[in-house]
């Protein structure tokens, strides 16, 4: 299985700019952690053809939030959510996938 972790920097919140540059760095960081340790389990798991693919942010209380944003078996998604649980990450609830804003 192939396990992507994607730091997302775009937020509902404008933080300054300093902030902005460190928190980017952090979730840069967490990412990489997160894929390359937490997850790498998950690799020997299925096909290599099958993907995980995970999204991390913040949310408005500038703590780090996490979705799945492909289908995956629930026992996957269970050890994701175990794994960022752990890590102290909340579950990204959100009622539709992948919106991004474009050029406004």
């Amino acid at each position: 299985m192939t396990v992507t972790v994607l730091a997302i920097f775009e937020t509902d919140f404008r933080p300054d700019h300093s902030l902005g540059k460190i928190m980017n760095e952090r979730l840069r960081i967490a990412a990489a952690d997160l894929q390359d340790i937490h997850l790498q389990p998950m690799q020997a798991i299925g096909q290599r053809s099958e993907d995980l693919v995970v999204y991390i942010s913040y949310n408005p209380k500038y703590k780090i939030r996490w979705r799945v944003v492909n289908d995956v078996s629930e026992g996957v998604e269970n050890f994701v959510a175990q794994a960022c649980g752990n890590l102290g990450y909340i579950h990204w609830k959100t009622a539709s996938i992948n919106i991004f804003k474009g050029s406004e």
